[in-house]
């Protein structure tokens, strides 16, 4: 009797399957709502059909939850850190300090301002003693001429003080400090801090502050007048909004940090 209690359990599987009735939706269609409901966090199922039926495609509201990721966060009615700086890049600089050691273990304190959009350093300052003052004349130099952002993002650091909050109002300039427990909140500028280690300051014993200052001002005009930049489609800082060209000539090259870098470019020849 064993062949027939098996062809019985093979008889109730077949007749307890789920008919597949409904047609499956296109491929193409299931990339869409992945790409939406990625792009748009704040977006719920009944959302995305609404966009998807406005470009001519209906499926109901469960297929769209089906596709959804598994965990999203919560929709909130506020704006995200991450999507604030971006529709406000334009605006926005950034600063940021490092510490270096000279040859005799003496701690030197970098600043670094950058403007977010084209990643071009603005300013930068060297100091053994970075007081609210030192960094509120840093800022003043930045912003002279009437020339300033319309944001600047700095992190908690008690350098950041009522001289530099003074100096940033009167400039018409509005503070923004990082959130707390975001330590990417300013990753654009800490990321330059970390390039200018790597490239520049792990390889070079600093003897003072001049030194120093005279090493910074090398390397920043550099990365901003000729060193290509990811973050920005490869483009160089300084050329941000200059098309992209296709020069002729011999290639030659120019040592930048004493040999520590190089810039390529092409000799036109003149007749």
């Amino acid at each position: 009797m064993r062949w027939h209690r098996e062809l019985f359990r093979f008889y109730w599987r077949l007749k307890s399957k789920r008919k597949q009735n409904k047609p499956k939706i296109p491929p193409e269609t299931v990339d869409l709502i992945r790409k939406m409901a990625k792009e748009n966090q704040l977006w719920v199922a009944e959302r995305i059909r609404g966009e998807l039926l406005k470009l001519g495609i209906r499926v109901c509201k469960r297929t769209v939850q089906k596709y959804l990721p598994k965990v999203r966060e919560s929709p909130s009615s506020s704006q995200t850190w991450a999507t604030f700086v971006k529709n406000h890049v334009a605006d926005i600089w950034a600063c940021d300090f490092t510490v270096v050691n000279d040859w005799l273990f003496r701690p030197w304190y970098i600043l670094v301002m950058m403007e977010l959009k084209t990643r071009r350093i603005v300013h930068s300052g060297v100091t053994n003693s970075p007081t609210d003052e030192w960094t509120a004349q840093q800022l003043r130099e930045a912003t002279s001429w009437g020339k300033g952002p319309k944001y600047l993002l700095h992190d908690r650091d008690s350098k950041y003080a009522s001289h530099f909050s003074a100096v940033a109002a009167g400039s018409g300039i509005k503070e923004l400090r990082t959130p707390y427990r975001a330590p990417r909140a300013n990753g654009v500028c800490e990321r330059f801090m970390g390039s200018l280690r790597r490239e520049c300051l792990d390889h070079t014993l600093i003897l003072h502050s001049r030194h120093l200052t005279r090493v910074v001002r090398e390397y920043t005009n550099y990365f901003n007048q000729e060193r290509p930049h990811q973050g920005i489609s490869q483009r160089i800082p300084d050329h941000y909004d200059q098309p992209a060209s296709n020069p002729t000539g011999n290639i030659s090259s120019r040592a930048i940090l004493g040999g520590l870098h190089h810039h390529y470019f092409r000799i036109t020849n003149l007749h």
